[in-house]
């Protein structure tokens, strides 16, 4: 199919629509959010082959450590205990809904100090993040989220989402506590 996107300057007058085909060709031109939404088979479907490639991921890979499901919430919502080098141990939340796939993990608490220099600091990273961005959360927390349209959804896009989380936290946890937390770490 074919999608348009209207690009509007408001200074002037509206710009011609955008169009380009949407959908798996990874040639083409995707609109996130034009996807459409899984039907009930479809998302149960999919939901069984995520637990299947978790589990295959708990097996084989060192650093996941447990997954669990939320049985509680009917969500359907699964918790992926891992163990990092940089952060010893965080969980990274993947939620399948109708139109996507979101991940999500909690990188930190609210700065102490500092904060405009953090927030300016992880706004800069965001640009180069694949997939994900850093999110203030509740109480100021600072979390790493993302998502991917529930139609793109496979074995390898559940891995790359895992394994982009891991790195992100990995990669900028400490960091980003020397500069929330500054006085609490020694010159």
């Amino acid at each position: 199919g074919v999608a348009a996107l209207l690009v509007v300057d408001y200074r002037g007058a509206s710009a011609a629509p955008l169009r380009g085909p949407v959908g798996a060709d990874p040639g083409g031109l995707r609109v996130i959010g034009a996807e459409r939404p899984l039907t009930p088979d479809e998302l149960a479907e999919l939901e069984f082959r995520i637990d299947g490639w978790l589990a295959e991921q708990l097996e084989q890979n060192p650093v996941i450590e447990a997954v669990e499901r939320d049985d509680v919430s009917g969500e359907r919502r699964w918790f992926v205990r891992v163990r990092g080098e940089q952060k010893a141990v965080f969980t990274i939340w993947l939620v399948l809904r109708q139109r996507n796939l979101h991940v999500e993990t909690y990188l930190m608490p609210a700065p102490e100090e500092n904060a405009a220099a953090l927030y300016e600091h992880l706004l800069r990273l965001n640009l180069k993040l694949p997939d994900l961005t850093f999110a203030i959360g509740d109480e100021d927390a600072v979390y790493v989220m993302g998502e991917v349209p529930a139609v793109w959804v496979d074995g390898e896009v559940v891995d790359r989402l895992l394994g982009s989380c891991y790195s992100v936290v990995e990669q900028c946890f400490r960091p980003a506590m020397r500069i929330g937390f500054a006085s609490r770490f020694p010159a």
